[in-house]
């Protein structure tokens, strides 16, 4: 692990820090990433944590617009769960719903994608579609009862 990336790590785990002061210091760890799209994303995770979504969703875009996508699978998997979720809580559904389901699967996010598409079908006033997601999601995780489950989340939504 980089100096860079351990110091980031090491602001995600102090749970001693407060919004700003961590946003601070992600701030001051920009300079040494190894991709400007890299510290934006982490830049932007500390606004989202923080609760605000206005600037956070500001840094998402300059992030993708960077390269994020080029410089790190991993953590573009994770910004188009967080910026959809961010998405949602700014009350814009369809963004949030078109991003999400326009994310690719990717290990490290697992059924993370299915979750927040669930819940901005939810807050778009699409509930079945959103109880469908949910199941099928969980499907894979519940073998005795996989066909049952399938045909009911299909009677959801027609």
């Amino acid at each position: 692990m980089s100096a860079w990336e351990a110091g980031v790590a090491a602001v995600w785990a102090d749970e001693s820090l407060g919004d700003e002061e961590r946003i601070e210091r992600m701030r001051a760890l920009g300079p040494a990433a190894p991709h400007p799209s890299v510290a934006l994303f982490e830049l932007a995770s500390a606004h989202d944590a923080a609760g605000l979504e206005a600037e956070a969703e500001a840094l998402y875009v300059q992030a993708v617009d960077a390269g994020l996508a080029r410089a790190d699978g991993t953590r573009e998997a994770h910004r188009r769960i967080q910026h959809a979720s961010t998405l949602r809580s700014l009350g814009r559904y369809d963004e949030a719903i078109a991003m999400l389901r326009d994310a690719a699967d990717h290990p490290e996010v697992g059924a993370a994608r299915e979750a927040f598409l669930a819940l901005a079908l939810h807050s778009a006033g699409r509930p079945d579609e959103a109880l469908r997601v949910a199941i099928e999601a969980l499907v894979p995780a519940i073998p005795l009862y996989r066909r049952a489950l399938r045909g009911y989340a299909a009677d959801l939504t027609g």
